[in-house]
């Protein structure tokens, strides 16, 4: 073999390897992405389904119920404009409550409620998750254009 021809398969076998090595990091990149939706676009199927993305928003007042495994609670993440039901078995993070900013991560079931296999809660009186506050600001003025129609 040629030096020549030894220098272009060198070079060859190089530009395989770092696209190879490209294509396994956008691979583990796409599989770990995981999107956030409010209710309201979950309502209109902009969730993708049979996948993970997480849902936020606020827990409705009266809505948090404790199944009597004693791990299991279910309760209802709001925007404003649309509810969706959440079940989350698992210990729920202190700042959970009725009222305040949750993102849950997890699945949509078939029969519309949302499996959790995480909840994350704020972490002081005045934080929301910035999604959730967008969401629930998208939906308000969606509902105040509506009611001047």
């Amino acid at each position: 073999m040629k030096p020549r021809h030894r220098k272009l398969a060198l070079i060859a076998l190089v530009v395989a390897l770092i696209g190879g090595a490209a294509a396994l990091v956008l691979n583990a990149f796409q599989s770990n992405l995981v999107f956030f939706f409010s209710p309201t676009q979950v309502a209109n199927g902009e969730a993708p389904a049979g996948r993970a993305f997480r849902i936020g928003g606020l827990v409705e007042t009266g809505s948090i119920r404790r199944d009597a495994d004693g791990l299991t609670t279910r309760f209802v993440v709001t925007d404003t404009a649309r509810s969706m039901p959440v079940a989350y078995t698992g210990i729920l993070p202190d700042l959970f409550k009725e009222g305040k900013g949750v993102v849950a991560e997890g699945r949509l079931g078939a029969d519309g409620l949302f499996t959790a296999t995480q909840v994350l809660a704020k972490h002081d009186e005045n934080y929301m998750p910035p999604e959730a506050a967008d969401a629930i600001e998208q939906a308000q003025k969606a509902q105040q254009t509506v009611v001047a129609e």
